[in-house]
C-alpha cells in the first residue's frame, strides 16, 4: 500500500475520532422528565471496530446482559452489505454490474434516506459521489488527479437521480455510475444497533460509531446523556472541547474538514467535494454537528452542510425545522464563531477555559 493511501487512511480514522469525541458527563441535578431510569440496573460497556473506525456501546440492564456477540455479527451482516472495501458485497456487486437484487434488509432502507436528504438539499448530499473523493486523494488509492479534464469528465457520472430502484431492486440509468455510502453508512449502523437494543428491552443507551451517535433514555445517574463536540482545529487534541450537547432521545452527528485534508503548493485540499462542481469546497465553515431523529438522517445532513456552507445551512435547518444545528465557523477575519439553532440552545453548554 502506497504512503498517501497509508496517510489518507489515519486522517479518515483521526477525522472520524476526534471530531465528535464522545464524553460521558455527571450532572450536578437530575432531569425531572425522565421517568424510565432503572434502580438497580446493571451498566454494561462493550467496544470494537468496524467500518474503519471503532464503536462503543454503553446501556443499563437489570440482568447486566452481554450483547457483545449479537452487537459484532450484525455489524458483520450490515458491512457485508453496504461496505465499498468488501468486493462481493452487496454494494460492490452493484458497482460493477448494473443492477442487483436485494438480498439483505439493509440496501433499500439507505437509497430511500438518500433520495430524501438528496431531494432535500438540492444535491449537496449525494452518494455517487465518491469516484470524485477517490479521485482527489481520498480514497484507497491516494491521489488520481492529472488535469481538469479529469475532474470534468467524472463530474457526468455523478447524480443520484442516474439509477431507480423499489423495495426489491436497483438499476443504473447511466452506466458507470457508483455509489458510496461512506457519508451516511455510520449513522445508519448506529440505528441498526440502537434498534437492536431496543428490541431487547434496553430503554437506557448510548451507541456511537467513528463519532456518530444515538442517545436513548439516561444514564447510570438518571440523567440524559452528555456528549462533547472537539475544537476544530488541525492540531487539536481528543480533549480539546468546544462544546457539550445534552441528547434528550436524539441522534447525533457531526462532520468536519479541517482535519482530513492535504496541501499542494499551499493550498488546503479539502476532503469534502461538491458533487455539482467536481471540486473541494472553499468556505469558512469548519464543523457542522446535526441533531435529528435518527444517526443516518443526522450524519447525511451534516455531510451536506460541509458542502453548502455556513449560509445555506443555516438557512435549510430554519426552512426545514425538524432538526437542529451547531456550526462553527470562521468569520473571514480569522476568528473562530458558531451557531446553533434555537431549538439546540437548551441543551448546549461550554466548557470553562
Amino acid at each position: 500500500m502506497s504512503s498517501n493511501a497509508n496517510k489518507n487512511i489515519i486522517y479518515s480514522i483521526v477525522l472520524l475520532l476526534l471530531v465528535a469525541i464522545v464524553y460521558f458527563y455527571r450532572q450536578s441535578t437530575t432531569n425531572p422528565s425522565q421517568d424510565q431510569n432503572q434502580p438497580g440496573s446493571l451498566k454494561v460497556v462493550f467496544s470494537g471496530n468496524t467500518m474503519g473506525t471503532s464503536y462503543r456501546v454503553v446501556y443499563l440492564d437489570e440482568s447486566g446482559r452481554d450483547f457483545q456477540a449479537s452487537v459484532d455479527s450484525l455489524l458483520l451482516v450490515f458491512n457485508q452489505s453496504l461496505s465499498t472495501y468488501i468486493p462481493d458485497s452487496e454494494i460492490g456487486r452493484f458497482n460493477n454490474g448494473d443492477s442487483l437484487v436485494f438480498d439483505s434488509p439493509y440496501f433499500y432502507p439507505v437509497l430511500k434516506s438518500s433520495q430524501e436528504i438528496f431531494e432535500l438539499t438540492e444535491g449537496a448530499f449525494d452518494p455517487t459521489v465518491g469516484p470524485l473523493v477517490n479521485l482527489w486523494g481520498f480514497g484507497p488509492g491516494g491521489p488520481q488527479l492529472k488535469d481538469s479534464v479529469n475532474i470534468d469528465q467524472l463530474v457526468k457520472l455523478i447524480g443520484f437521480n442516474n439509477i431507480s430502484f423499489d423495495e426489491i431492486s436497483i438499476k443504473k440509468k447511466l452506466p458507470g455510475i457508483k455509489l458510496d455510502f461512506s457519508a451516511n453508512a455510520k449513522g445508519y449502523g448506529v440505528d441498526v444497533i440502537a434498534d437492536f437494543l431496543y428490541s431487547k428491552g434496553i430503554a437506557n443507551y448510548l451507541v456511537e460509531i467513528g463519532g456518530e451517535l444515538v442517545a436513548r433514555g439516561v444514564n447510570e445517574n438518571g440523567e440524559i446523556w452528555k456528549v462533547g463536540v472537539t475544537r476544530p482545529e488541525e492540531l487539536g487534541n481528543a480533549d480539546q472541547l468546544y462544546s457539550i450537547i445534552a441528547l434528550d432521545n436524539k441522534a447525533m452527528a457531526t462532520s468536519g474538514n479541517y482535519r482530513n485534508y492535504y496541501e499542494v503548493d499551499g493550498q488546503k485540499i479539502s476532503h469534502t467535494i461538491n458533487p455539482a462542481t467536481g471540486r473541494p469546497v472553499k468556505h469558512g465553515l469548519l464543523s457542522a454537528t446535526v441533531v435529528a431523529a435518527d444517526c443516518m438522517t443526522a450524519d447525511a445532513l451534516a455531510t451536506a452542510m460541509m458542502v453548502m456552507g455556513t449560509d445555506k445551512a443555516i438557512e435549510l435547518q430554519k426552512k426545514q425545522g425538524d432538526f437542529e444545528i451547531f456550526l462553527i465557523f470562521n468569520d473571514g477575519e480569522g476568528n473562530m464563531k458558531s451557531f446553533a439553532s434555537e431549538g439546540l440552545k437548551p441543551y448546549l453548554s461550554f466548557p470553562v477555559e
